[in-house]
Formats: structure tokens, sequence, C-alpha cells
């Protein structure tokens, strides 16, 4: 069996910079039908602001509340993406990146959403949290419940706002855990997968 090739060095972000995690809970299979959105800003490695918000999607058709809980009769009357977005954009500003678990998803999700809304889609790489806990503690399974039974870290999952939060401390953990040459390398590339 060949050797492994290691991943090229790379550092985690500075400890003085921001980074917003970002979660999606989706109405249906397409990528523009966000129900709800968390963001959680993280500024010199500790958690500034949280943000949790209620989407109605283009259609009323729920697949997924078997998975979040959420209903149309829940989000009838919420603002759409392209009301809600313009003030929670504004949690981006000066961040290096955003991290989500699973970042193609998210990834996809908001560019679907941006795109539909009419909104720029944010131009910040994804950093991979999935990629992140493999590569930093070596997890499998590597799911959100589990990277967070593994970390200590509070849970409820498919809520937009805590996945997010939990998002967010898996960064901070890994930044925390010292030897990490190329933990953010496999998030972003992971991240930026299409």
């Amino acid at each position: 069996m060949p050797p492994r090739r290691s991943a090229p060095a790379c550092p985690l972000p500075p400890t003085d910079g921001a980074f917003v995690a970002i979660d999606f809970e989706t109405a249906d299979y397409g990528p523009d039908s966000a129900c709800a959105v968390g963001l959680v800003r993280v500024e010199k490695m500790t958690v500034v602001r949280r943000e949790a918000v209620l989407l109605r999607p283009p259609r009323s058709r729920f697949l997924f509340t078997h998975i979040h809980g959420i209903t149309w009769p829940m989000v009838a009357a919420a603002p759409t993406f392209a009301d809600a977005w313009p003030s929670l954009a504004a949690m981006l500003d000066g961040a290096a990146f955003l991290a989500a678990h699973n970042a193609p998803f998210d990834r996809r999700v908001l560019a679907a959403c941006c795109a539909a809304a009419g909104h720029p889609i944010p131009a910040l790489p994804f950093v991979c949290t999935v990629q992140l806990a493999r590569r930093r503690w070596r997890l499998s399974p590597n799911n959100l419940p589990a990277v967070c039974r593994r970390l200590g870290i509070g849970l409820i999952h498919h809520d937009a706002g805590s996945d997010a939060e939990a998002c967010a401390r898996i960064v901070i953990a890994a930044a925390a855990a010292g030897d990490h040459a190329d933990t953010l390398r496999a998030g972003i590339k992971e991240g930026e997968r299409r």
C-alpha cells in the first residue's frame, strides 16, 4: 500500500479575525426552498452575535417537516429570503469565510436563494466542518451530532440557529486544538466543491 500523502500546511485564520457559521433548513428538494437560516458571527474566536430566522419558501409544499419540524403554517407569514437577507448579510461584513457542516449543501442553498431573490452571492470561501472534524480528530461518523458529542457541544439538531452555533464552535475547537496544519485547507477545499 503506498504511503498517504499529507495535505499542504495551512494555518487556521488569525484569532483576531472574524467568520460566520451558517446553516439552512429547506422545505423541499429545491435549493431555493430555505425555510430557516441560522447565522453565528465569531470574532477573536468568541461568538459575538446569533441570528435565526424562519423563512417563507417559494412553495408551500414541505417534504422535510419530519426532519426539522417546520411546517407551512409556521412560515406562511414569515419573511421571504429576499426580504430577510439584506439585514442578515450585514453579519458577513469583514468576515474571512463562512463555515457550515456539509458546506456544499449550505453553499448551494445560499447561492440559489440569493439568485432567486436578486441578491449578490457572498464572495466568501466556505469551510466545511465535516472535513475539519475528519482531519483534526479523525472522527467517524462525522455528522453534526457525532462531532458535537465528541467535543461536548450542545446541539438541537436541525434547528438552524443551534446547528450554526455548533458549527462555529467546531471551528473554534479546531483552532484551539493546536497542531492543525492541514485542517482548514481540507475544510475550505471541501466547502468550495460544487
